[in-house]
């Protein structure tokens, strides 16, 4: 039976309680909160160490405090909608974020729910010896993937919501999958997609590239625009746009349909 992480990409506000869904089997999960971040870790039941939620939470705390520190040397960094360029003295991760943005020409805090979770994820990394790893904030994720996994892709009231899934290989290794929706969830978008959803090597830059072609989705006659778009970008492992009853689909995964 293949294991299946549904709904993992639908993009809540509210009590998130699609996390209840998550495979239980495969994964011991926890959650970590700071302010406006929600993560949802998910560690292989054989990984999994109780210590590792207070190496989660430090890194989380360390992470926005820094941002925030330099925020406030130039608040334009978090309210600016187009590229910004850092200061020599702001933080590398800060860098990391305009630099990735520019690519796609959206305001830096658009990768940083990316950043986030990454930068937990490699935290934990780093201090113990994992097998497999989930760690979602709000729908954008970065995973460490060694079986077979399937992602089912909630698309807000389009008729193809939860029909569709994104298989992700055995032996996948380090991925970041991150979804952009005009029409659900409290992240920005100037498009009115009910899903796009970009993989990504990197979190960060999956993060982007989410936010920057979902902003080009206007309506359902956009959707094989923008994926053609997208195909500049080597970068971008495998793209899926659902709009309304169309969806447009790219790249090196098999996308299987779900009943």
């Amino acid at each position: 039976m293949i294991p299946d992480l549904s709904k993992l990409f639908r993009k809540t506000y509210e009590k998130r309680t699609y996390r209840t869904q998550f495979n239980v089997a495969r994964f011991q999960s926890f959650e970590v909160k700071y302010l406006e971040t929600d993560l949802w870790i998910g560690i292989d039941t054989a990984s999994f160490k109780e210590e590792m939620k207070a190496v989660a939470a430090a890194k989380t705390e360390e992470l926005r405090k820094k941002l925030d520190k330099y925020i406030e040397t130039e608040p334009f960094y978090k309210k600016s909608l187009k590229p910004f360029s850092p200061s020599e003295s702001a933080p590398d991760e800060a860098k990391e974020m305009a630099v990735v943005t520019e690519i796609v020409g959206v305001g830096p805090m658009a990768a940083v729910a990316g950043l986030f979770a990454r930068e937990v994820g490699e935290a934990i990394l780093q201090n113990f010896s994992v097998e497999e790893m989930v760690v979602e904030n709000g729908g954008d994720i970065f995973a460490l993937i060694k079986n077979e996994l399937v992602l089912s892709v909630f698309a807000g009231e389009s008729p193809l919501s939860e029909r569709i899934g994104l298989v992700l290989p055995a032996e996948t290794g380090k991925i970041g999958i991150c979804t952009s929706s005009g029409n659900v969830g409290p992240s920005m978008s100037f498009g009115k997609a009910d899903a796009v959803v970009v993989i990504c090597k990197d979190a960060v830059l999956a993060d982007a590239f989410a936010t920057g072609f979902g902003n080009k989705v206007k309506s359902p006659n956009d959707v094989e625009k923008v994926i053609n778009q997208s195909k500049k970008f080597p970068e971008i492992l495998s793209m899926l746009i659902v709009c309304e009853d169309k969806v447009g689909i790219r790249g090196d995964f098999e996308i299987r349909f779900l009943k």
